[in-house]
């Protein structure tokens, strides 16, 4: 019988189904079981399925007892001392907020200390307190920047616990091996098994640990599998080989750039134009040192360049990639990567022996100066030349748009990643003492932390010239989130001093006495709580 089509003065049974019809259909379109004549369709209906579901229930047969799971690993790490664990119970119980430097009032931005106390309680090899672990994974899952250090925190429990919730499933992806035990490089059953039928996420996590410690045998694993393996899959094991790259991986390497995917052809010459011995090397600097000479005819020497007319198959197999960006002129896209693939040590040969800093100081001919340039910049720090990196960044007090090879602050702060940590921290304070803050942030974010004495007093020492100067406080907001993080604790007594609110002067910003008072409160405050977090996570046989 189809009820769809009763009259709305039919009652219908009382079966669940005929129940949950009625609720959608409404009681005014169909009439609901009456008990009670003088009973309101509504509450009948709500009475209705009251009946029903104890009866539902009554006779529903209780279900077999699942397994239980099996208990978490146990986690061998020292604990973590009681006063650094009620610190990272109040970390975790912060919301995130919008940025140090950018929050009005003087507490501190607890979230944003929490990676350099995960960074510190990893240093020291504490394992998490388990009642911590359930907010950790949050904290984790809304911040992908903390997944690294927080999931090594957490250790084994935390993967125990995310088998058991889809919302911390994320941190089985993240982990390597989705959490799984590896087998050593010793286990080769275990390894070629594991190899051979694991999940990708595994077999990337399994290549990565065996590259670490046995490089041939990870490539051997490659090899094994190469011609069945998907395109996509292809780049991403192919990505491994970065770790611990050697000229043994050069004849893989060769055969991979006749490669079916563009891309693992491309990354296959990035990392072969990282050999500077390899074939690739040579072939590349051969065609970028006949587009690239030093003109001896002239009163001064002067680089003068030809760039390539055409890009041959030979260039493209190599990895030159024959279609420019728009706007972009085919010649000198050409030349430039020509130039960035070539090995340094190639225009020491043909400029004569100058060395970079004579090679880069002299004249371009016809413009290329820019182009040439640029590229040597991307080859220094592709090759971790810091010799090429100090001659293309030059003296930290040239002019803002770039030193004598960097055009721009992007390129000088790649170029200035390739030198040690105080040669970087000089080299940035020398900036900040000649352009001040207004163009550092960049520079700042490449500089080891905590900051390095002349770098630190750099930054306070342009911090309180613009206070004083009343300039608009807000501009310097993000360097004073970086200083919050990044400043030696120990600078916080040579604040105390700029806590207070300043004179406004005639053309200073209307209210931005009060910003800098509270920024530098805050400052202040999030150094010395900065210094108390390092002291609670000291082991007490350091301590004393």
């Amino acid at each position: 019988m189809n009820t769809t089509s009763a009259s709305p003065d039919t009652p219908v049974g009382g079966s669940w189904e005929d129940l949950v019809t009625v609720a959608l259909l409404g009681t005014e379109r169909r009439t609901p079981p009456l008990r009670d004549p003088a009973q309101e369709p509504p509450v009948a209906l709500l009475d209705a399925a009251a009946v029903e579901t104890v009866r539902r229930r009554a006779g529903v047969r209780p279900a077999r007892a699942a397994a239980r799971p099996e208990p978490a690993a146990p986690d061998p790490r020292t604990a973590l001392p009681p006063a650094a664990a009620r610190r990272l119970a109040m970390l975790l119980a912060d919301r995130p907020g919008t940025g140090g430097g950018g929050r009005r009032g003087a507490a501190p931005d607890l979230m944003e200390l929490l990676p350099q106390w995960l960074a510190s309680a990893n240093a020291h090899g504490f394992a998490a307190p388990p009642q911590t672990l359930p907010a950790l994974l949050d904290a984790a899952r809304g911040r992908t920047d903390l997944r690294p250090a927080a999931l090594a925190f957490a250790g084994p429990r935390a993967l125990w616990l995310a088998r058991l919730n889809p919302e911390w499933r994320f941190a089985l992806r993240s982990a390597p091996g989705g959490g799984t035990s590896l087998p050593g490089p010793e286990e080769s059953e275990r390894v070629q098994q594991l190899w051979q039928e694991g999940l990708f996420a595994e077999r990337v996590a399994l290549l990565a640990a065996v590259r670490a410690e046995d490089p041939a045998a990870a490539r051997e694993l490659l090899v094994s599998t190469w011609t069945t393996e998907r395109a996509e899959d292809r780049l991403m094991f192919l990505d491994s080989l970065r770790s611990r790259l050697g000229a043994d991986d050069e004849p893989f390497l060769e055969r991979a750039l006749s490669d079916r995917s563009r891309n693992v052809r491309a990354t296959a010459a990035e990392l072969l134009s990282a050999l500077p011995g390899s074939a690739l090397a040579a072939r590349m600097a051969a065609r970028a040192g006949s587009c690239v000479a030093v003109d001896r005819t002239r009163d001064t020497p002067m680089i003068v360049v030809e760039a390539p007319h055409e890009c041959d198959a030979g260039m493209e197999r190599d990895g030159v990639v024959p279609k420019p960006p728009a706007g972009r002129g085919e010649r000198s896209w050409w030349l430039g990567q020509l130039v960035e693939a070539a090995p340094l040590g190639t225009w020491q040969e043909r400029f004569g022996g100058r060395s970079p800093e004579e090679t880069v100081a002299l004249p371009v001919a016809d413009d290329w100066q820019k182009e040439l340039h640029a590229a040597w910049c991307r080859a220094a720090v592709r090759q971790r030349d810091p010799a090429w990196s100090r001659a293309l960044l030059g003296s930290p007090s040239a002019p803002e748009a770039g030193g004598p090879g960097a055009v721009s602050l992007a390129e000088r702060s790649k170029l200035l990643a390739t030198l040690g940590a105080g040669e970087r921290a000089e080299w940035v304070a020398g900036f900040i003492g000649t352009h001040g803050l207004s163009e550092a942030f960049q520079l700042l974010g490449v500089c080891a932390v905590p900051w390095a004495g002349n770098l630190g007093g750099a930054v306070v020492d342009a911090l309180d010239i613009a206070r004083d100067a009343g300039s608009y406080p807000w501009s310097f907001s993000g360097v004073m989130g970086l200083a919050e993080r990044c400043l030696d604790p120990a600078e916080a007594g040579r604040l105390d001093g700029l806590t207070s609110v300043p004179d406004e002067t005639e053309n200073a910003t209307p209210g931005a006495g009060g910003y800098w008072s509270e920024a530098f409160q805050r400052l202040v405050t999030t150094l010395r709580l900065r210094a108390a977090m390092a002291t609670e996570l000291t082991p007490p046989a350091a301590a004393g």
